[in-house]
């Protein structure tokens, strides 16, 4: 795992070393950025899910202002510190140790984000609506949400306020963009 474009590009960032947590691949990662590029400069970014922090460390290499990650796994906490070090980040980053849900909660009260990546455990599929639901929130009007998913599991069509914009589908995962449902 690396960091594959910006500032950072090319630190290597240390993947987990227990079973359960999938981290985004390199591949997968470039898609997705490929896609927000032009929204990622000074951008407000969540990364739900965080697991490496590998999505965040991302932003922040691209130009992003701030990146708030979230896990509840303390390990997963370490590994995002770690790798911030790895990368010599030291400023416009916070990590809350909480689930998503509750961290949005907790946000509400906060700027809204311009970019919220969400890459739940694949086994989460059942529970999309409710957090991309919470998600919205959150979400600056003109921002988008990603959510990453198994490629046989789809996003839904819509949830709260969010409307899926794109859909794509790369190997094994499938990604799923979300904006703010436009008034007509």
């Amino acid at each position: 795992m690396r960091v594959i474009a910006g500032l950072l590009k090319g630190r290597r960032l240390k993947p987990p070393d227990w079973e359960g947590l999938r981290p985004t691949s390199d591949k997968l990662r470039e898609t997705i950025f490929n896609v927000l590029a032009p929204r990622i400069a000074g951008a407000r970014v969540l990364d739900g899910y965080a697991g490496t922090g590998a999505l965040g460390i991302e932003a922040l290499s691209r130009g992003a202002s701030e990146v708030t990650f979230v896990d509840q796994d303390r390990r997963a906490q370490a590994l995002i510190e770690e790798n911030l070090a790895r990368c010599g980040v030291t400023k416009g980053y916070a990590i809350i140790r909480t689930d998503v849900v509750r961290a949005f909660a907790s946000l509400g009260d906060t700027t809204p984000f311009d970019i919220i990546l969400l890459d739940p455990p694949y086994a989460m599929s059942s529970e999309f609506e409710p957090v991309l639901a919470t998600a919205g929130e959150i979400l600056a009007p003109r921002g988008m949400v990603v959510l990453e998913h198994a490629r046989r599991a789809t996003g839904p069509a819509t949830a709260g306020r969010l409307v899926r914009s794109r859909e794509q589908r790369a190997g094994d995962s499938g990604l799923a963009f979300y904006e703010v449902k436009t008034e007509k």
